[in-house]
């Protein structure tokens, strides 16, 4: 459904069983930080809301959208984290930059998933202008950040339970 129909942080009731246990990062760019650290807010609020121990959350500023992937593998492999949350903004621009950027590093985070067996959450969005990327960090259009953390908390859990 489109973000225009709705706000896309709703979802269903949803209870972590094994939250206590994970670790997860969060890797959040410096650049466009009035939308992003409203991002990282709205992901760590509902960690914490479902049981994932403060402890157990680190955050790792990262100048832009770009470095995002390295520093998702360095959290990863020297933090031990069992998920690595990415949040980032990318706004459209004059040339075509915003395309390059948004394609490489959707593609470097889906592989550090595959490469891992972790999850590596893509939370970086990617409005076409301020207004659109204040409507998707707390605005009419809910938070990015809040999503990225549902959707770690349910891949974690479908992984715990995989295992068993």
């Amino acid at each position: 459904m489109s973000s225009k129909q709705k706000n896309l942080s709703s979802h269903k009731e949803f209870t972590s069983k094994h939250s206590a246990k994970f670790k997860v990062a969060i890797a959040v760019s410096e650049y466009n930080e009035d939308i992003t650290f409203a991002l990282r807010d709205g992901a760590v609020k509902t960690l914490l809301e479902h049981g994932v121990k403060e402890k157990n959350i680190t955050v790792q500023l990262v100048p832009g959208a770009f470095e995002l992937p390295l520093a998702a593998s360095w959290l990863w492999e020297y933090k031990k984290a069992d998920a690595v949350i990415c949040l980032g903004c990318v706004i459209k621009g004059d040339t075509d930059h915003d395309i390059y950027i948004n394609n490489s590093v959707s593609t470097a985070i889906m592989n550090l998933g595959l490469e891992t067996g972790a999850p590596f959450v893509f939370g970086v969005i990617t409005p076409n202008n301020h207004q659109q990327a204040k409507d998707r960090a707390g605005g009419k259009h809910g938070n990015k950040g809040v999503e990225c953390a549902m959707a770690t908390l349910k891949m974690l859990e479908l992984k715990f339970d995989l295992k068993k």
